[in-house]
């Protein structure tokens, strides 16, 4: 172990936000050691902006609780932590961990039960990358290195603490951490984990819950380097350990998303990590609309039955929280009404709780060269930048032009349907040219109508017949009693 000065890690509490602060205070007020640890420490080191901080100490997580009461909430089972709520935010508080006992362990050696509690020398042993298993005590402005962590930062490179097939086996989610961090630091992977890093071992995967690979495919859609890391997932064969149907083949659409995607993180928008799910089910989904459409099914029931298809499918590899669902299935169907928007309904749908994302998703597939989109996304793009008026006079003309494609499918149609025969033009006997006025025709088309017998009660009666010529009579309503009679 070698105990470094914070300064010259380049670190100070100057960096440390309050929060963090109170609670290594309270901490050691209390009498117990608190320090600073994981990718927080690691981070401020890099020159990064670190998202939170994690705090570890020898006090157990009920004395934790004893130290801030109700701002303090115990969690876990297999993996028992403090959870310690500092105005907004949450601080979490891990015991030191010692090696365990007796293993408690699955068939394939993943740990099911770890909360032996340690000194800090078992607690290092216990972490899982060099990196991030640096101690650093504000207060006292030391760092405490146990296995030369700052060079491994130096050199940028991502190394394991201890044997890497039987820490994977330990937690197959290091895997995950693994590709992460290489993509997000841009740190080479040590070549003793390169060795172990097989598709055979991302089997291993299979055992962890649906939920927490959720949660961990989350971490990697909002790191702001999602375009890096997706070719390592294909690479390192968990690609398909995280997702059931979707094929290993990263296309432009998937790749702008992700473009997309990292770069409203570095503008510092938020993101729904959701979204980027309806990305990658977007092909499945339409796969399953044919299918369903090819039985005879009615469009809007063959969008609706694929998407709960698609998902449920899903579900197998990570389980999609119910809102989230329903974020993906109303930016599916969303799809469907900016295509072919009825024009008294625009201005409805430009408020859309769902319009913004299903813009978005309709414009990212405009731009990946998808020929459906037929223009779309570029119009609603320039719709939402015009005036009132223009937005108008934009809404008149795409009626017309609506109107005027739906004139012409319907000739196509009755063309398509007629014979050879009809279609021939028929020079015609005499030249006579057409009547101007509205008039002038009427009584041609009357003179040119052949007059026929008609029969009534046993009489035949002509077109000239008074009974065909009466007119329809004008009610006078002023005498009519509207409402309920007396």
């Amino acid at each position: 172990m070698q105990t470094l000065r914070a300064s010259k890690c380049g670190l100070s509490t100057a960096q440390l936000p309050s929060y963090i602060l109170d609670v290594i205070d309270a901490l050691t007020k209390a009498g117990y050691e608190a320090y600073i640890v994981g990718g927080g420490v690691r981070d401020l080191i890099l020159g990064l902006n670190p998202k939170d901080f994690d705090a570890v100490t020898n006090a157990t997580p009920a004395q934790v609780k004893e130290v801030f009461g109700r701002r303090c909430r115990i969690i876990g089972r297999r993996f028992e932590l403090a959870h310690v709520y500092a105005g907004r935010e949450l601080v979490e508080v891990a015991t030191f961990r010692a090696p365990p006992k007796k293993a408690v362990t699955s068939a394939s050696g993943m740990i099911l039960r770890d909360n032996n509690w340690g000194t800090i020398e078992q607690d290092f042993v216990r972490r899982d990358f060099s990196i991030n298993a640096m101690y650093y005590q504000p207060r006292k402005g030391i760092v405490l290195d146990f296995c030369h962590a700052i060079d491994d930062i130096k050199n940028k490179t991502l190394r394991l603490l201890g044997d890497p097939t039987l820490r994977f086996e330990e937690d197959p989610v290091r895997m995950l951490r693994t590709l992460r961090f290489a993509a997000k630091l841009n740190f080479s992977i040590a070549p003793e984990i390169l060795e172990v890093f097989t598709p055979e071992l991302t089997q291993l995967l299979r055992d962890i819950s649906p939920h927490r690979l959720y949660d961990e495919s989350q971490k990697l859609f909002t790191m702001g380097h999602l375009n890096r890391v997706l070719p390592m997932l294909i690479d390192f064969g968990i690609w398909h350990q995280l997702f059931a149907d979707i094929s290993p083949d990263i296309s432009t659409f998937i790749e702008r998303a992700a473009i997309n995607t990292d770069q409203r993180i570095q503008m510092g928008k938020t993101i729904n990590p959701a979204f980027f799910y309806a990305v990658l089910l977007w092909k499945p989904f339409l796969e399953r609309c044919e299918f369903y459409l090819s039985k005879g099914v009615v469009p809007a029931e063959a969008r609706a039955q694929a998407g709960l298809d698609v998902l449920k499918r899903q579900a197998t590899r990570t389980i999609i929280p119910r809102f989230a669902e329903t974020f993906i299935r109303e930016v599916w169907e969303m799809q469907t009404r900016l295509l072919n928007p009825k024009p008294q309904q625009i201005q409805a749908l430009s408020t859309h709780a769902r319009f913004r994302a299903g813009f978005d998703f309709l414009l990212l597939r405009e731009k990946s060269g998808d020929d459906t989109t037929q223009g779309m996304g570029v119009w609603w793009d320039a719709y939402q930048q015009m005036s009132t008026d223009e937005k108008e006079r934009a809404i008149s003309q795409y009626n017309r032009q609506r109107a005027k494609s739906r004139r012409k499918a319907t000739t196509d149609d009755v063309v398509e349907t007629k014979p050879v025969a009809a279609i021939t033009e028929i020079e015609p006997l005499v030249n006579e040219p057409e009547p101007r006025s509205r008039r002038e025709r009427k009584s041609r088309t009357k003179s040119e109508r052949p007059v026929q017998p008609t029969s009534l009660n046993g009489s035949e009666i002509g077109y000239d017949h008074p009974i065909l010529k009466r007119k329809r009579v004008k009610r006078d309503l002023s005498q009519v009693i509207f409402g309920p009679t007396q």
